[in-house]
């Protein structure tokens, strides 16, 4: 069948590995570029015909991946963390350049190929690194907002490493001509970013009036590749055409629905890419030199972990981050197969090195969930076996801490908890381990304690034996896990209210005794059930009473609650039932200065006045003399014809 059938080949065992791979929780294109092995001229049995054809298919692939990474590319992730993300990894990048050229001296490899080395290792995998982060349920933490920084600018990097591989064979006479490519590449990027931002949108709105998606996805698609066949006119690669192209169609309008209709094409084409890259995958090179690629793989991870650490101590990142940064990245990242093939492509190294390259990083793509999933532990023993972190209290009140409330973590949950504690003049203090949210705390003025809440001193400077209640409202199960054993031993009788990110971590704190559990998602979910209701006219009691069982047999079996039928169906039986309605007193109106007894309220609009606040004061049952004044804020009770007719009379 020729190439038809290779395609076939490829992806039928494409597909079988990255559903295995998936099963054991790594990434699929680790099974992909395996089954590129299982199917390439190396290993015999099915093997495709047509490898260079295959090859042309993978360019396609690379070009569609570049142009979906432009699509998603954001810069607004580096804001809170530009610092670290632009220079550190500017320098990060170097280091592992020179680290790489170091390593390559020592094993007698020519400058330019030690040197293509060093930018192999120097980046690190997006997609196995966000696939870690979200399985872990760290999206959104201060560490995975460092590390989609620093990737976003090693994505950046990687364009101009592409241009600068082919020139490296004669660097001598090359400089020159490696200059003229560079300003002509940034020419071509600055003529198409200008005449693509006013005219990309223009298309892109027209083909969008006609509701067609399947012309949607021509035009992106016609677009990415076409701007990448225009820089490959003028002697760049196809990927930076449409890498740059991704970039335009973000800053539009149709970023989004661009990037969702071009996902399932860029997988299919990235299944072909990263197969085609096993199938130059020699077995027999890994083999012959499994004692040089085992001292790679540990010289690789080692050093790069040295690097990233290092950085986040630097940019006064603390705690666990300098561990986490340096565990998650110290891989190396799909990129890294792209500048192997344009360096072997270009000449620069041969298809041994290439092959051992290869090895060196799908092994080290292996190895990063179970590195990642050591920061935790290994923060752990460095908190045993080392000095307690300095406790620092910051805007303590003068009369100390008594009957206060305990917030572990200042970020947007705790924080807002803080900022409703302050204005109803309660006593609070925060527990904030990360000294960028630290600081905001102390601006404000709360009262804050840096360090980490699941640290014995620290909970003993904030007066835990003193709280009136204690909120984790960090996401870590591990830091409240910590907090509760602390918390027991100085306070057992205090009350507690821990978040949980999911349904199993909820068993987890049930099985520690914590009566109080809020799950985010969860209670968002409560949340739209009780508007969609009030939209539908149900009444207020009856779905307040639905929402407390859903909640109750939720938070006290781990599982989510079916549906009390009867709860529904009285809550369509009973039009009738009574609510409480609020109403202001203002000057003029005409109920001001009269009384209840004058007024005739039950008797001309059928509700009864069963309360009064006046000068913050709650007068329940208020006598029928009493006369009503501007500012009285009055509390009837009726159904809601009742409490309308009452508006029309008195209020209105």
């Amino acid at each position: 069948m020729g190439i038809a059938g290779d395609i076939i080949i490829v992806i039928v065992f494409g597909l079988a590995a990255g559903l295995i791979f998936n099963m054991i929780k790594l990434p699929p294109i680790i099974g992909y570029i395996i089954a590129g092995i299982v199917i390439g001229p190396f290993t015999g049995g099915i093997t495709v015909s047509d490898l260079a054809r295959v090859e042309l298919l993978a360019e396609i692939g690379v070009a569609l991946l570049l142009f979906s990474i432009g699509l998603d590319l954001s810069f607004k992730e580096l804001r809170d963390v530009r610092g670290i993300a632009i220079i550190g990894t500017t320098v990060q990048i170097l280091l592992c350049i020179l680290f790489g050229f170091a390593i390559g001296h020592f094993m007698g490899l020519p400058a330019t190929v030690s040197i293509v080395f060093g930018m192999v290792i120097s980046l690190s995998s997006t997609m196995v690194v966000l696939k870690v982060l979200m399985s872990r349920g760290l999206i959104g933490t201060l560490s995975s907002k460092v590390m989609i920084g620093i990737l976003i600018v090693q994505d950046l990097a990687a364009i101009p490493l592409m241009i600068v591989i082919p020139k490296l064979n004669d660097i001598s006479s090359n400089l020159s001509g490696m200059a003229f490519i560079i300003l002509k590449a940034v020419v071509v990027l600055a003529v198409i970013i200008i005449v693509g931002i006013r005219l990309i949108p223009f298309i892109l709105k027209y083909v969008a009036m006609l509701n067609s998606r399947e012309l949607f996805l021509i035009t992106i698609t016609a677009i990415g590749l076409g701007i990448g066949y225009l820089t490959h006119m003028f002697g760049l690669s196809l990927a930076f055409g449409a890498f740059v192209a991704g970039m335009v169609i973000s800053e539009s309008d149709y970023s989004h629905q661009a990037l969702n209709d071009i996902i399932p094409l860029r997988d299919v084409f990235g299944l072909i890419f990263f197969t085609s890259i096993g199938m130059l995958l020699d077995p027999k090179v890994i083999t012959g030199n499994i004692t040089l690629i085992s001292l790679l793989v540990f010289l690789v991870v080692g050093g790069k972990f040295a690097i990233f650490s290092s950085l986040a101590l630097i940019f006064k990142y603390r705690n666990i981050i300098p561990l986490a940064l340096g565990l998650s990245l110290a891989q190396i990242g799909e990129f890294s197969f792209v500048l192997a093939r344009t360096g072997m492509q270009g000449g620069v190294i041969d298809k041994e090195f290439y092959s051992l390259i290869l090895a060196v990083s799908v092994i080290t793509m292996i190895l990063s969930p179970f590195l990642s999933m050591l920061s935790t532990p290994l923060y752990a023993l460095k908190r045993k076996w080392f000095m307690h972190e300095q406790v620092q209290t910051i805007n303590m009140p003068e009369s100390g801490l008594s009957g206060h409330v305990l917030i572990a973590g200042g970020g947007r949950v705790g924080s807002q908890i803080a900022s409703v504690l302050h204005r109803l003049n309660f006593p609070f203090i925060i527990i904030e381990q990360d000294f960028r949210r630290f600081e905001k705390s102390k601006e404000i003025g709360f009262p804050v304690i840096y360090g980490d809440a699941g640290q014995e001193p620290v909970l003993s400077a904030a007066n835990i034996d003193k709280a009136k209640l204690v909120i984790v409202s960090a996401p870590s199960m591990i830091t409240a896990r910590e907090i509760l054993n602390i918390v027991k031993t100085h306070n057992p009788a205090v009350e507690i209210i821990v978040r949980a990110n999911d349904m199993d971590q909820i068993k987890e704190l049930q099985k520690l005794n914590v009566k109080e559990i809020v799950q985010p998602e969860f209670e968002a979910s409560l949340e739209m059930i009780r508007q969609t209701l009030l939209h539908l006219n149900y009444r207020v009691p009856a779905i307040q009473s639905l929402i407390d069982d859903i909640k109750e047999t939720t938070y006290s079996t781990g599982r989510t609650s079916a549906i009390n039928s009867f709860i529904l169906k009285s809550m369509k039986d009973t039009p009738f039932l009574i609510e409480t309605g609020w109403y202001e007193v203002k000057s003029g109106d005409y109920i001001e200065g009269r009384s209840i007894r004058e007024l005739e309220v039950r008797k001309k609009s059928g509700v009864s006045i069963v309360g009064l606040m006046r000068g913050g004061a709650f007068i329940p049952n208020p006598e029928p003399d009493l006369a009503f004044s501007a500012g009285d804020i009055v509390a009837i009770i009726g159904t809601e014809e009742k409490r309308n007719q009452f508006e029309k009379i008195f209020v209105a």
